[in-house]
């Protein structure tokens, strides 16, 4: 194999209200999990580090705050998934940007509820092809980007 699969996890507390047929909901706090399924091609030392680090630089922002008052969310109602595709965007250059891939993201607002989003099935075509074949494509394409 060319790569290793990873999973970071990374935790925010941060208040939000959530409009509802146009009505803004009463204000409540969670403490999210944000899981990232990544992969990095293999190499005899990978720097978690960094990568953690970078992550953890963005995701300060909204940490204690009230997502309703931070852009995006002073215009995009603040829903788990909204939340999970913003992030999503996010991450994804921030990770691609150290030579890591972004394969699924998944943010929770609780312990039983999470909002999922697969890369893979984003990034596959019209062909159903093999998860092996997706992942070179896309550690390619980031190979190809740096040159």
């Amino acid at each position: 194999m060319r790569y290793r699969q990873y999973k970071f996890k990374f935790y925010l507390n941060f208040n939000h209200a959530i409009y509802i047929n146009g009505n803004l909901g009463e204000q409540h706090p969670h403490t999210w999990e944000i899981a990232i399924n990544t992969l990095k091609l293999q190499d005899s030392f990978i720097p978690f580090d960094e990568l953690e680090r970078r992550v953890e630089e963005f995701l300060s922002k909204y940490q204690d705050v009230v997502m309703n008052q931070i852009s995006p969310f002073d215009v995009i109602n603040p829903t788990l998934e909204n939340c999970c595709e913003f992030f999503k965007e996010q991450i994804s250059n921030i990770i691609t940007a150290e030579g890591w891939v972004l394969l699924m993201i998944e943010l929770s607002e609780s312990p039983t509820r999470s909002y999922l989003i697969n890369l893979l099935d984003e990034n596959s075509v019209d062909t159903v092809q093999s998860i092996e074949s997706l992942t070179d494509h896309m550690l390619d394409s980031i190979i190809n980007n740096e040159n």
